[in-house]
């Protein structure tokens, strides 16, 4: 060897004593599974699931996709006439971070709460309260599974056309670019007007 160099080979290891070993995972899958059934026993007849609300996805790639949120905003709680407090009660979500950008979502959302409470069967907890009917309800109500109100994705298909030459003419970069160009200088040409029409107004005084 080079400079009489002693050899070393490390072939005493023993990486047989330190690899990682999953063996407890189909163990730990069956606990999960009856961890998930006897819970589902314990709150039944309740929903398994909260209810959540229907969002887009973030950025333009992925903003035509409709999936389930975190929880409903304290806005849309209030147009459907539920309060907070209440929600946290009968299974509803609630996320007080998120805003409502549009108004189909505000619509959307408020429209999935008032679907839940018409299907919803409250028992009072003071037993003084309950009625009969509310007490048979009760017991004939079966356990949903999944989302309750489950989230449409249905899309309207437009039929084909013939494509117009309006829209041929089009150009949809330049189009952006000036929407964007007049956002950015709204502020500036509303103060130019202002002065302007000052302007002129104080020319006539004189």
């Amino acid at each position: 060897m080079q400079n009489k160099q002693l050899p070393n080979v490390h072939l005493r290891k023993e990486w047989d004593l330190r690899v990682r070993t999953w063996f407890n995972q189909p163990g730990r899958k069956l606990r999960r599974r009856n961890s998930r059934i006897a819970k589902a026993a314990k709150i039944a007849p309740r929903p398994i699931e909260l209810l959540r609300p229907a969002v887009r996805c973030p950025t333009v790639k992925y903003n035509c996709k409709v999936r389930a949120g975190r929880g409903f905003t304290l806005e849309e709680l209030k147009a459907a006439g539920i309060s907070a407090k209440y929600a946290a009660t009968v299974g509803i979500a609630i996320d007080y971070r998120r805003r409502n950008r549009s108004e189909e979502s505000l619509a959307l959302n408020t429209q999935r709460l008032k679907e839940y409470l018409s299907k919803l069967i409250v028992l009072p907890r003071n037993a003084k309260k309950r009625t009969a009917e509310d007490v048979q309800a009760y017991k004939s109500a079966a356990q949903a599974t999944g989302q309750v109100v489950p989230i449409s994705t249905d899309v309207a298909v437009e039929a084909p056309r013939v494509v117009t030459a309006e829209e041929k003419m089009a150009k949809a970069f330049v189009t952006l670019r000036m929407a964007r160009g007049e956002y950015k200088s709204h502020g500036v040409a509303q103060k130019r007007k202002a002065e302007l029409m000052e302007r002129k107004a104080n020319s006539v005084k004189k």
